[in-house]
């Protein structure tokens, strides 16, 4: 069925106040969250939400926000959680933010005013030739945006909003879950699964407007621990084996044609160096390993131990210590055995006015670890673009579909029950 009445949002001055609000991450930090920022932003969105008549809004003290939206109907209905997180990426700073609009887009290059070096351009932001007519958001220059994942929360605040002020619109109970650190792999450490009490659920932080991800890669680390042979450089013939080296020449020997960020696209997966770090007598390489499949995962965990065991040949006295922790892995293992979860998106999309487009994320949300932590997960489009950087860019328009997206498919699983 279709909407009875027309969409109001508040979409935009929401996620404008959010990405001012600094939440980013830092990888470095044992706690959770790994930065106390973030809980700024929690308890702004707790408070909205009880502000919004949502009772059981509360920042937990892990940085996690919960609220929930009763039922509207007597049909025994799913219980669905919608889920974005608050944090934004530690690879560019995001203090500060000054979102910039460029109303009525009309094609072309946007030059950001605060450093006209960073420019938009549409050869390598194609998606920006859908968005003619409509509204964008950039930052000045200095910055990135945060629109990951804050349109995702705005969007679901919005939606809550809309659904809240339209009690004649019938759909079940409806879980809300805000979650720290994602950008640094740790969103669902400390969730609490019992508490949401949810169903199925799906996370708002996906890329163009219609797009439905029910894939991720599969994601391990591996670090290299390098122990060489000191020695005073004076002295050095025939006795030193510097561990930097080493782990250079290690690095050298990686693929450079392919297996790599820079040279892999699609259902490609890599190894990537994240870090390096030591001296003379230790050392340490950091990296994240790819693909869509165990066997890929393996095939290059098995290619980094061959290239790093020959390495080794030309330093006897040496020796190292690898280890891969698994990351996550492809939620579609688990979101194929309740395909109902994607059918419904889809239809809610249909309903927005869009086309749905199912794809792969070269990447992992927290719906990949909530998959497996038995929470199946896919991920929805938020309408973000350019992430980690400081040519991120969302359309307001596309922030609105998203909001109208949500509420549909609260009416979808209703209706279906």
């Amino acid at each position: 069925m279709t909407l009875p009445l027309p969409f109001t949002y508040t979409v935009t001055e929401r996620f404008v106040r959010y990405v001012a609000i600094d939440t980013q991450s830092d990888p470095d930090s044992p706690t959770c969250p790994s930065t106390d920022k973030q809980k700024n932003l929690g308890r702004l969105l707790a408070q909205e939400l009880r502000d919004m008549g949502i009772s059981d809004a509360h920042l937990d003290e892990h940085g996690y926000v919960y609220g929930t939206l009763p039922a509207t109907t007597s049909k025994q209905v799913p219980v669905i959680c919608f889920c974005s997180h608050m944090d934004t990426s530690p690879d560019c700073t995001g203090k500060d933010v000054k979102p910039q609009i460029v109303s009525d887009y009309q094609g072309g290059d946007l030059v950001l005013p605060a450093d006209p070096s960073q420019i938009i351009r549409v050869e390598e932001h194609p998606a920006l030739r859908e968005q003619i007519g409509n509204d964008i958001i950039t930052t000045d220059g200095t910055t990135l945006l945060g629109a990951d994942n804050k349109a995702g929360v705005a969007e679901i605040m919005d939606a809550a909003r809309f659904l809240i002020e339209h009690p004649q619109i019938k759909h079940g109970t409806i879980k809300i879950l805000f979650t720290p650190d994602e950008e640094i792999g740790r969103g669902v450490d400390k969730v609490d699964l019992k508490k949401l009490a949810a169903d199925f659920a799906y996370t708002m932080d996906g890329e163009s407007a219609g797009h439905l991800e029910d894939e991720t890669f599969s994601a391990d680390g591996a670090v290299i621990a390098i122990q060489g042979v000191s020695a005073h450089p004076g002295f050095a013939k025939g006795r030193m084996e510097h561990a930097i080296k080493i782990a250079a020449r290690i690095i050298e020997r990686l693929p450079k044609d392919t297996c790599s960020p820079e040279t892999t696209e699609d259902r490609e997966g890599f190894l990537h160096v994240t870090r390096l770090e030591g001296g003379l007598d230790s050392a340490q390489i950091s990296l994240i390993v790819r693909d869509f499949t165990e066997a890929g995962l393996k095939q290059k965990e098995e290619l980094l131990e061959s290239i790093t065991r020959d390495v080794f040949s030309d330093f006897p006295r040496s020796s190292y210590r690898m280890e891969i922790k698994p990351q996550y892995r492809n939620m579609k293992e688990v979101l194929d055995r309740h395909p109902e979860i994607t059918a419904h998106a889809e239809e809610a999309i249909r309903r927005a006015g869009l086309t749905p487009v199912r794809t792969s994320i070269r990447g992992g949300t927290d719906g990949s670890r909530l998959s497996f932590m038995g929470l199946p997960c896919p991920n929805i489009f938020a309408g973000e673009h350019a992430f980690h950087s400081r040519l991120e860019w969302v359309s307001v328009q596309d922030m609105e579909k998203a909001v109208q997206t949500i509420v549909h498919l609260a009416m979808v699983w209703e209706e279906n029950a």
